[in-house]
């Protein structure tokens, strides 16, 4: 058995899989800075009287934003104070 060409073999596959370990990193990076971006986008364009979707599906109306947290109508005269990092989009 030829150790030479064995070892040589692992080396190349080590520094193909790195190759593309340092690929799928820098996608994954890039991807998760676009949604950072547009999570604080949107946080910053939440307002009174916005319609917003939580992530476990609840659609409701700003109707007050404190510095952590906002006060959504889900229904007439039901409000429920919410995180506001759990706002998964605002409705247009």
């Amino acid at each position: 058995m030829n150790w030479e060409v064995i070892l040589w073999t692992c080396i190349t596959l080590a520094v193909i899989m790195g190759v593309i370990a340092s690929i799928m990193s820098i996608m994954s990076a890039r991807g998760m800075k676009k949604r950072r971006e547009h999570m604080l986008e949107l946080y910053n364009g939440l307002s009174i009287g916005s319609q917003v979707l939580f992530a476990n599906g609840l659609y409701g109306r700003v109707v007050g934003i404190e510095e952590e947290t906002v006060n959504i109508e889900i229904a007439k005269g039901a409000i429920v104070k919410a995180d506001r990092f759990s706002i998964q989009s605002i409705v247009k």
